[in-house]
Order: structure tokens, then sequence, then C-alpha cells
């Protein structure tokens, strides 16, 4: 997913403020389930952040475009953990482990089978 940055994403020199690498990699999951004509919630089941380890590796700047990458790494019992990255230019800039829980009726709740086969087609194939 190609990522334009604007003005608003910026501070005052022009660089991306840290925040909004989160934003980013968030529209990138979320995308991911559009792309399929899906959706990240349904009245069953939804998903939810548990856990998350960032690296900033170099800054973004007004009017870069970047490339949001999105990778399955593991599916646990009841979470899944996904490697997201920023690119600028073939260059990482920003990379996240990213541990999302599953939930149902607002509780932690086993991957079933026809979950993972859904997180394996969205983000397996994803580069």
């Amino acid at each position: 997913m190609k990522i334009r940055v604007y003005y608003e994403d910026t501070d005052s020199l022009g660089v991306v403020y840290h925040a909004n690498y989160l934003k980013y990699i968030e529209r990138a999951r979320s995308e991911a389930f559009f792309a399929i004509g899906a959706k990240p919630e349904s009245a069953e089941r939804y998903f939810l952040v548990r856990s998350m380890e960032v690296r900033f590796v170099k800054s973004a700047k007004l009017g870069d475009l970047l490339e949001a990458t999105t990778k399955l790494i593991e599916i646990r019992v009841a979470s899944f953990w996904l490697l997201q990255e920023l690119w600028l230019d073939r260059t990482l800039i920003f990379a996240a482990k990213v541990e999302i829980a599953s939930l149902r009726g607002g509780r932690i709740a086993k991957i079933d089978d026809e979950t993972k086969n859904f997180l394996n087609k969205t983000f397996s194939n994803r580069p």
C-alpha cells in the first residue's frame, strides 16, 4: 500500500511525527482486509492490538511516498503476529512486530480454522 506524507503528518521541520507511523501501519492492516472485500471486524469477532515492538530506522519527510508491507509471522491459539514495515525507495524506515488478539463477545477467543485460513489468505502473500 502506498502512503503519501502530507503536511498534517509532519512537525515544523517537515519530518513525520513518530505517532503517525503507527497510523500508517494501522491503515495498511485495514486496507489488507478491504482489498479482499472484508472488514477487520464483524459482529462475531474482532481484533485488538495486544502488543507492539517498533523500530524507527530513518525519518520520512513531507512529500515522501512510502510503501507499507504486512507479513504474517505466526498464528497462535488466540493471537497472531505480523511484521509491518514502511519503505522509502527500497530503504527500510520503520518496522513493527505487532501482536493482535482475537476477541469474541469482548473476551479473548481461540482463533478458529476459518479465521486462520482468512489470515493466511489476507497476510501471507503480502510483500
